[in-house]
């Protein structure tokens, strides 16, 4: 029994039709099952052995995070590049202003990396600036923009990315509820739990003709004849491997208008439902109509051919069609991706008429690298290569994020170092199972398992067998020390020694290789951010308790301490804040007393002051009292939920206590 809303009469329709399993789709699920097992179960062990433990592979996952590391690496080896416009501010006889920009200079057309510097810029304004300016010439044309297809999984998580703001995991969330029902108050005033939308795991464009036929009656009704086209508007899905199994995702009932379920739905609810349905009913309205204007601006002359030439652009809305519903967002990009002019309106403007200057503007612009990936464009490029199924992108970006190995901030994923670590490994030495075209091409084969034409068995045993000699083979032949371990030909700042970056709980950083003689480490910061200018070095008022030199305040992994100056001939470190002296002698060495100090994760002990000579340490706090059992020299404070505070003997055996008050 097959159906793609669950409606009284889909299901009805479903249960009346019912067909044979078929078993081709069956056996292509299965084998995409078996591969992914095959992946994560026996890469994922290898990097818990080369890296750490919890780490994970997979077929569409690992591919994800090259993409994302490779991203990383542009923006890092991107060289900006400096470059000018020239704008001019401009005015009709009328009154109405305008902006045009310089786009000939000498008789030669000007492209965007011509003007390298501020000097050209200035000369070029100077040869343009308080000179006549006329219209040498004006282009119109009226443009036609057609509407996008209805959603599929990916664009709808792109688009619900762009607009709502919502993660990929969010918006799967959010349509399995409208997909499984919500209830709804009819308009006889009873209650019934209604399917909203069709299923919403599809890479199917196509919508049924009954579907199509309600859209029609709707947009005729709801609009007007005029934003209805002649004939139902076909899609062709663009998306490479779509299995056109499922209808596009459409609401189940166009006439269930968004404001009228409001009461009925949550907010992330109500706004994936009105996104839905507005793209569905912009998809089958006429197009929009455009005017666009385009006039070249004449220096000096009144001639399309004068040397110096400016154009001004601008465009105006003739009929609105589908945007009057609906308008596609947009993927972030760079300003020389943008184009450097907004589309404003014009004033209409005539051939030879002459205008007036009110400013020239030499502006100062910089290439941008690539943006880093959103959940959105991400989804896009892995559709591009036909990586994955419409029901892998979410979990895909929640396992990589769930890893450690990306972090998604202000909506932009970042690798984190061991991702780093683990996309250099696998590209490294995994780099064919990893590849774009390959996991794509490994789609094709499973979609020819599913229409029949291949089998699975051959198909896994020709993925299996060098896998699994690839994964014994790196097994044995690399090392932790060299995944995590990178030389940066540079040397350490106290010791000389060679420094080397190393891979550790909280990230990557610096460390000298002559540890543990030299404990010198620097942090490194993470992907994004600024590395911060190196500390001046500070003085302290204290003096090295060993050797008498001044210490330097530092700051090292956990913090800031004292280093003495004399370093490497004195190796002494103290704490910033001296540590409190209790006092209490330590009965194990005899020579020091117990100071308190923190853990690393900030929990109180006391620890003997000759230490590292003597290792003798207290969790409890010791005080001078002795044990009136055994004699000890001191009790050890301690603080229990149930008994409060009292004094008990630290001595092995021992069961003495008592109140703080000697009770």
């Amino acid at each position: 029994v097959v159906f793609h809303e669950i409606t009284k009469r889909a299901i009805l329709e479903a249960v009346a039709n019912p067909r044979d399993i078929d078993m081709n789709l069956v056996n292509a699920q299965q084998t995409r099952r078996a591969l992914d097992y095959l992946v994560g179960f026996n890469l994922s062990p290898l990097l818990w052995k080369k890296v750490r433990r919890g780490l994970s592979a997979g077929r569409v996952q690992s591919v994800a995070l090259r993409l994302i590391c490779e991203r990383e690496a542009e923006i890092r080896e991107f060289k900006t590049q400096e470059y000018w416009s020239i704008t001019a501010e401009l005015m009709r006889s009328d009154s109405e202003r305008f902006q045009a920009r310089l786009v000939c200079a000498e008789g030669k057309k000007l492209n965007r990396f011509d003007i390298q510097n501020e000097k050209k810029a200035t000369r070029l304004v100077e040869a343009v600036i308080n000179q006549p300016l006329y219209v040498a010439s004006v282009e119109k044309k009226r443009v036609l923009r057609n509407p996008s297809p209805p959603f599929i999984t990916s664009t709808l998580q792109q688009e619900a990315s762009r607009k709502l703001g919502f993660s990929a995991r969010q918006t799967m969330i959010t349509a399995q509820k409208l997909y499984e029902g919500v209830e709804i108050t009819l308009p006889d005033g009873s209650k019934e739990s209604v399917g909203l939308i069709t299923y919403m795991r599809t890479d199917s464009v196509q919508l049924a003709n009954e579907a199509v036929a309600n859209l029609r009656e709707l947009i005729k009704s709801r609009y007007s004849p005029d934003h209805l086209p002649k004939t139902p508007r076909k899609y062709k899905s663009s998306a490479k491997n779509a299995q056109e199994a499922h209808e596009a995702i459409r609401p189940t009932d166009p006439n269930l208008f968004p404001e009228h379920l409001r009461k009925n739905l949550d907010k992330d609810g109500f706004r994936l439902y009105e996104l839905i349905w507005k793209r569905t009913v912009a998809c089958q309205m006429a197009s929009a109509q455009i005017d666009q204007v385009a006039a070249v601006l004449a220096v000096g002359e009144p001639s399309a051919e004068a040397p110096y030439r400016l154009r001004a652009t601008g465009s105006s809305m003739v009929f609105p069609g589908f945007m009057e519903v609906y308008s596609e967002g947009r993927d972030e990009v760079s300003a020389q991706d943008r184009g450097e002019e907004d589309a404003a309106m014009l004033p209409p403007l005539t051939e030879g008429e002459s205008l007036r200057q009110l400013g020239i503007d030499p502006r100062q612009h910089f290439t941008e690298p690539p943006p880093r990936y959103t959940e959105a464009s991400l989804v896009k490029t892995l559709e591009h290569y036909g990586i994955g199924r419409p029901s892998t992108y979410a979990p895909t970006m929640s396992t990589l994020q769930e890893r450690g190995y990306v972090r998604l901030d202000k909506r932009k994923f970042y690798p984190e170092d061991v991702g780093l670590v683990v996309n250099r490994f696998l590209v490294g030495h995994f780099e064919k199972y990893v590849d774009y075209h390959f996991t794509a091409h490994l789609e094709d084969d499973l979609d020819a398992v599913s229409r029949g034409e291949k089998a699975w068995q051959p198909l896994l045993k020709s993925f299996w067998t060098p896998f699994v000699r690839q994964i014994q083979e790196k097994d044995e032949t690399t090392s932790k020390a060299e995944l995590t371990t990178e030389a940066t030909g540079e040397k350490c700042p106290e010791c000389q020694g060679d420094l080397f970056i190393k891979l550790g709980r909280f990230g990557r950083f610096k460390a000298c290789g002559n540890y543990p003689e030299c404990r010198f480490t620097e942090n490194l910061p993470r992907s994004g951010e600024v590395a911060a200018e190196p500390a001046e070095v500070v003085v302290s008022d204290q003096l090295c308790d060993k050797c008498g030199k001044p210490m330097l305040v530092k700051k090292g992994r956990f913090g800031p301490y004292l280093a003495c100056s004399g370093y490497p001939e004195c190796r002494n470190n103290q704490p910033l804040v001296k540590p409190v002296d209790t006092g209490v002698p330590c009965p194990e060495c005899g020579k020091g007393t117990f100071l308190e100090k923190k853990s690393r994760r900030g929990k109180l002990f006391y620890s003997c002051s000759a230490y590292p000579g003597c290792k003798k340490a207290l969790w409890n706090k010791p005080v001078v009292r002795p044990c009136p059992l055994c004699r000890a020299p001191f009790l050890t404070l301690k603080v229990t939920k149930s008994r409060g505070e009292e004094l008990v003997c630290a001595t092995e055996g021992c069961k003495h206590r008592e109140g703080v008050g000697g009770t």
